[in-house]
């Protein structure tokens, strides 16, 4: 079996590949790992450039589009290789990236997933918003990172460069030990998009595993090719997905509390989308609720919650506004 599979998922993303692949061919160690395009049935030249430009790296050929869940779950399930790495198209990575997330793997065994310190692409000066520094949530759900809070991202000036436990690795650029993610089931079909990369982290950690982020490892993402941030499909699909996320790996008189508080703090957000104006992103939170209690029929609430030193205690929104927090460090002393 192989060291190392690096997957990037594909679908009609021939300028993104034409940009940031020859990054990961030319700074990826063929020592540690090769590199692996999966296409999710691109109508684009995707194909071709690889073939041509690309010939060094593999490409798996799906039949149709199975969205990011369903294609990353199809492709580590045909790749044999010890370790599994997700990285977006859109990612460019630096010299010696990823030895630093395979030698923390090597040297510690309980840790079964790790993520680079992740930057932006175009502030290469600044955490980029899809992972940062390592995740985290708070008591309520809300994901946050080491270096950014809600839309607020934080100055890299070398404050966040220690070794560390986090609740969640970004899946731009995950490193996973290969036979947990498939224990785990992989990433959630169902959630079609976002969030998924943090249920199947909070799965592995209900289960014992841990999760570090280690800095050393630096990789630039360019970040917000799908959605805009205020788009409300993504709104419905966050807080949609964030609901299934609590119900599924909460036990249920833990889950029944904290969605009772989650629905008071909605529904605060939604008064101040009204006051604003902001009627489709009221729609998006009516019909994220509406289909959070369809969809909860297919899961099972965790039979065990297990007590996590990286959830915060506290709540997200009333430090962020009320407080007036925006920067990591400034929640945990």
């Amino acid at each position: 079996m192989e060291r190392v599979a690096v997957i990037i998922l594909n679908w009609n993303g021939e300028k993104l590949l034409k940009e940031f692949l020859p990054s990961v061919v030319r700074n990826t160690n063929p020592e540690y790992g090769r590199v692996i395009v999966a296409d999710n049935a691109s109508s684009d030249g995707s194909l071709v450039l690889l073939e041509k430009e690309f010939p060094e790296v593999e490409v798996i050929r799906f039949p149709q589009n199975y969205g990011f869940a369903g294609g990353y779950n199809r492709a580590i399930d045909l790749v044999e290789a010890e370790v599994v790495v997700l990285l977006n198209s859109d990612v460019e990575v630096a010299p010696g990236w990823l030895e630093p997330l395979v030698a923390l793997l090597e040297s510690e065994q309980e840790v079964v997933a790790v993520q680079p310190k992740i930057l932006s692409y175009k502030d290469r000066n600044r955490f980029e918003y899809a992972g940062a520094c390592g995740g985290f949530i708070d008591a309520y759900g809300f994901p946050f990172c080491r270096g950014r809070i809600f839309h607020v991202t934080e100055q890299d000036q070398g404050q966040y460069e220690s070794l560390r436990e986090v609740f969640w690795c970004s899946g731009a650029a995950l490193c996973i030990r290969r036979e947990h993610y498939l224990q785990a089931g992989g990433l959630d079909e169902r959630f079609f998009a976002h969030m998924e990369e943090i249920d199947l982290c909070w799965r592995i950690r209900n289960a014992g595993g841990k999760l570090k982020v280690q800095p050393a490892s630096v990789v630039y993402h360019l970040g917000g090719g799908s959605l805009p941030m205020n788009h409300p499909r993504k709104l419905f699909l966050n807080y949609r997905n964030n609901l299934l996320m609590l119900y599924k790996n909460l036990d249920s008189r833990r889950g029944k509390r904290v969605l009772c508080k989650r629905r008071f703090l909605d529904l605060a957000a939604g008064l101040v989308f009204l006051l604003k104006g902001e009627f489709s992103n009221v729609r998006s939170l009516i019909r994220a609720y509406r289909e959070f209690r369809e969809m909860k029929k297919f899961y099972t609430p965790s039979p065990l919650f297990r007590e996590d030193d990286c959830i915060y205690p506290g709540c997200l929104v009333f430090d962020f506004y009320i407080k007036g927090i925006r920067a990591f460090s400034q929640l945990w002393k």
